[in-house]
């Protein structure tokens, strides 16, 4: 590597990834087992040496192995050797591991008014009814001023809506009990797949992503996936808020002589499964303007049509590892990954994406003035780092002595939306218990003068029928208040 590139692996010329248009954003495709991650893996390592931090998912563990030097073999000695990599030394990179779950890494929380109405609509699919629900709750909060910071947050104030749905109807329209009853089932599921540990305090501080070493290294953020991927919706939703936070954070700097971050999204095709078009909308956004923010996305996925028209046209660094063509379906994405490319003269880029081998790509990346490369068959240098997954010890003792771990690792739970409308409810069913003693008492008194001397005695302190029903259901609204408000938002 230059300190103006990033070399990938040789064709007939070195081929090189020019950290000038890096934050023009790319894509690395490819069939399940022909070098993707190695390739994200080697590009990772170049971002870390040049001082660019590194964003990326870890979908299967192997890219913790960035944390420790590779085992020389034979293999990799020889690729080195045929590629011209001299010298070829194993090292290991500055990383930081991090975790929804708060098991293999330091806890990554976000606010629920951070995430907002139209990722979290997605995230509990929701439909169009229940999507304005929620952003009429969204908008409550803001005009009542409740904090929502974590999930009993919401669910209180998703209580509150359905108890003032007729006052509230007036002011923002119709709210749908059935509606709110609905959002609150989701929440629920969401809630048994651990969701709850991602919403809350401290809240990330985008700038812990955008470090470097001492020495000047790009730090690489480690994202452990694998158990999120069990939750594919909480996946990519979290990234897209990731991406959307960056957007708005960061300043804008134009084009820079390199990033300032860059963003791996493994498994692309989740964000962009089922979305629905205000979603891609924003991601088409996001992708289109974050350039000028510093901050280069790369997708990395199997199919190179998972990724609409309107984002794939913004990728202009390109890595596609071999497809398999055997059914029509497989033979129309191999004959539109090959249509992405600038040709080549010297070989057929559809035939060529059928016979790479393990290791090999079609490589075309921006050159003089972000232009594209032609394509070229290119044989991709073997990484420095491990390749495959820590130990757990290992893991362990990176976590141990990362300055993350105190600033994170302990939840918070201050004041807001819950305790709030907690004490809102309380004194709501105290003031209608009041108010029912009070109203029984004068019913009483009336009572007792348009009686007779000898009904009095013979009725002595016995309630109308009337006066009984009115406290009975007093008294039991107002246990309903509190009982619906406290049991509804029992922590989980």
């Amino acid at each position: 590597m230059s300190d103006q590139s990033i070399f990938l692996g040789k064709s007939e010329k070195a081929e090189q990834l020019k950290l000038k248009y890096a934050n023009r954003h790319g894509l690395i495709s490819g069939a399940t087992g022909t070098g993707k991650t190695i390739s994200l893996q080697i590009m990772a390592e170049g971002f870390s040496d040049a001082g660019v931090p590194v964003f990326v998912a870890d979908v299967k563990g192997d890219l913790s192995g960035l944390g420790q030097p590779v085992e020389m073999k034979d293999f990799l000695l020889e690729r080195a050797e045929k590629i011209d990599l001299n010298p070829y030394t194993p090292r290991d990179f500055p990383v930081c591991f991090w975790d929804l779950y708060g098991k293999q890494g330091h806890p990554i929380r976000a606010t629920v008014s951070e995430m907002g109405p139209l990722l979290l609509s997605r995230l509990l699919d929701l439909n169009d009814t229940q999507e304005g629900v929620l952003t009429l709750a969204f908008r409550l909060a803001d005009d009542e001023g409740l904090l929502l910071l974590d999930l009993k947050d919401l669910r209180a104030l998703l209580v509150e809506i359905a108890n003032r749905a007729k006052e509230l109807s007036a002011e923002y329209g119709h709210v749908s009990r059935a509606s709110v009853g609905a959002i609150q089932r989701r929440l629920l599921a969401l809630e048994e797949q651990g969701a709850e540990n991602f919403f809350g305090e401290p809240a990330l501080d985008l700038m812990d992503f955008i470090r470097t070493t001492d020495e000047g290294k790009g730090i690489v953020n480690i994202l452990a996936a694998d158990k999120l991927m069990h939750t594919p919706k909480l996946y990519a939703t979290f990234l897209l808020w990731l991406l959307s936070e960056l957007f708005e954070e960061l300043p804008e700097i134009g084009d820079p002589d390199k990033p300032r971050l860059v963003f791996f999204f493994d498994e692309a095709h989740l964000l962009f499964d089922d979305a629905p078009k205000a979603l891609l909308q924003k991601v088409e956004q996001v992708v289109r303007l974050i350039r000028s923010k510093g901050v280069g996305v790369f997708f990395v996925t199997q199919n190179p049509l998972d990724v609409p028209d309107s984002v794939s046209s913004q990728l202009g660094n390109r890595l596609q590892h071999a497809l398999r063509a055997f059914t029509p379906r497989e033979q129309k994405v191999v004959r539109a990954a090959a249509d992405t490319f600038r040709p080549n003269p010297a070989f057929k880029t559809l035939d060529v994406i059928t016979q790479l081998g393990i290791g090999e790509a079609l490589v075309s990346t921006l050159v003089s003035k972000g232009a594209p490369g032609i394509v070229e068959r290119t044989l991709i240098r073997p990484p420095s780092s491990r390749m495959g997954p820590l130990t757990k010890k290992e893991r362990k003792d990176i976590m141990r002595y990362s300055d993350m771990a105190d600033k994170y690792d302990e939840a918070i739970d201050r004041q807001s939306a819950y305790e709030d409308l907690k004490k809102r409810a309380e004194q709501r069913a105290e003031a209608a218990e009041k108010a029912a003693e009070k109203e029984a008492k004068a019913n009483k008194s009336a009572s007792k003068k348009r009686t007779t001397k000898s009904r009095t005695r013979r009725r002595s302190n016995r309630q109308t029928v009337g006066e009984a029903a009115f406290k009975s259901a007093a008294r039991t609204l107002a246990r309903e208040l509190v009982r619906g408000l406290l049991g509804t938002l029992k922590r989980r």
